[in-house]
């Protein structure tokens, strides 16, 4: 019995995924006549552990890309209490709160009860699995489709892709793609989206160009990706481009495109162009006000604390990432009283400052007195990090204060014993208060 293209791809999968000794005992069943198939191995029972328990799973579930001939019924509820054992080892599925069972718990009961799972179950079982932890599970399910036939299913194919993307493993995710005999436009999207979030923009342009060449045509989603692929890679020139066609196509009035081009002009420097977009935006949600204050980079502190008063008149509820934006604002223009204002302004609005928050304050105090500096990391409602005590260490050498430099170096040492920057930062502190290093 051969193997057809797509049960080698998946047994490819499995062999880089895990040790050849853990797969060799099925591999070579595979490739043996069903009559012969447990000859070489007849001093034991070929589903019997060898090693590990775990080894014992990944031995027998691979009989589901390929079923004997022989197997009967109970054999079936065999692999099926494999997987549910694999569940509970390596899985952690979230639950619908709206459900009384999850895709996977589903899936598994309609092939207890002997029922054959259909697109939309094995699409939401895909779905559930979004994160290396569980991409083992995720190629059960893929091999479950091509034992179904519907492994050219294009919901399913693009539920392959989106769980590939986000496992990190973009070839596999291409390699699903460039097979599917058909592909609709979640498809495209979903691949370009893939090398979006990696900053593969050549990729992600090659991809929008056939996308258009073939039946499937672009759609908001489609473009926010390429803009968000250009907007990580600073090319303000293809952003432009994908900004031209998404208003030929009548998409630049989405909300979701329209936050993507701000955050486009705005890290790229053209925050004219940002200001523009955002003032003639019909709707404007959290995303739209964080992306105008935190986002720009030449956009001064007057412009974005008046951003700031227009969204509270608004009634938009600020979160961290706004005051985050307006603090790295003021610690970049030293201006520790407005720096106050703000951050007590988060207690007001019920928010516990985090760590973020915390450094850029000491950054600034430290900038203007050492000392307040270091007495407002001891009266921190958090135990400060590297990067707190390192800014600290920075002010110091500023101030040419040796003694809290020191404390500051003993302090980061502790977290990050290897950090070679903090002796760095040392000999830079003695050598700029005349301690010459013999």
């Amino acid at each position: 019995m051969g193997l057809n293209r797509n049960e080698h791809y998946l047994l490819n999968q499995c062999l880089r995924k895990h040790s050849l000794s853990a797969l060799s005992i099925p591999f070579c069943s595979f490739l043996q006549s069903p009559s012969s198939r447990f000859k070489p191995c007849s001093s034991q029972n070929p589903l019997r552990p060898t090693k590990t328990s775990k080894s014992h799973k990944r031995l027998r579930v691979l009989d589901l890309v390929t079923p004997k001939p022989s197997v009967i019924r109970g054999g079936r509820q065999t692999h099926l209490r494999l997987i549910q054992d694999i569940l509970r080892t390596t899985s952690h599925e979230p639950i619908d709160s709206n459900s009384k069972e999850g895709p996977t718990s589903m899936l598994f009961r309609l092939n207890r009860e002997g029922l054959r799972a259909n697109p939309i179950v094995l699409s939401h079982a895909l779905s559930s699995c979004g994160c290396p932890r569980t991409v083992f599970f995720g190629i059960q399910v893929h091999c479950l489709a091509i034992k179904t036939g519907f492994f050219t299913n294009v919901y399913i194919g693009s539920s392959l892709i989106g769980f590939y993307c986000k496992c990190g493993e973009l070839g596999s995710a291409y390699q699903v793609f460039d097979e599917m005999p058909v592909r609709n436009v979640v498809a495209w999207t979903t691949m370009i989206t893939g090398f979006a979030q990696e900053w593969k923009i050549d990729v992600c342009l090659e991809l929008y160009h056939r996308m258009r060449n073939s039946t499937a045509k672009p759609n908001e989603f489609t473009l926010t990706s390429l803009l968000s692929a250009c907007t990580g890679n600073g090319c303000l020139g293809h952003g432009r481009i994908a900004h031209c066609q998404a208003m030929q196509m009548g998409f630049d009035s989405y909300l979701h495109v329209s936050n993507a081009l701000i955050s486009l002009y705005c890290k790229c420097g053209d925050e004219k162009e940002a200001l523009f977009i955002f003032q003639n935006m019909p709707a404007k949600d959290l995303v739209s006000w964080n992306s105008m204050i935190a986002d720009a980079l030449i956009m001064g502190l007057h412009c974005k604390r008046l951003i700031f008063e227009e969204m509270k008149k608004e009634r938009v509820r600020p979160d961290g990432i706004t005051f985050l934006g307006v603090l790295s604002s003021c610690r970049h223009g030293g201006l520790v009283e407005q720096s106050g204002f703000y951050f007590n302004s988060m207690v007001e609005f019920g928010f516990e400052p985090e760590v973020e928050h915390y450094s850029c304050i000491v950054d600034l105090l430290g900038r203007a007195e050492i000392e307040e500096s270091r007495e407002f990391i001891k009266k921190m409602h958090i135990d400060p990090n590297a990067i707190i005590w390192g800014s600290l260490l920075s002010s110091c050498r500023l101030h040419g204060n040796v003694w809290v430099g020191i404390e500051a170096a003993e302090n980061r040492l502790v977290l990050e014993p290897e950090c070679a920057s903090t002796h760095l930062q040392l000999v830079n502190l003695y050598a700029s208060v005349g301690f010459g290093i013999r």
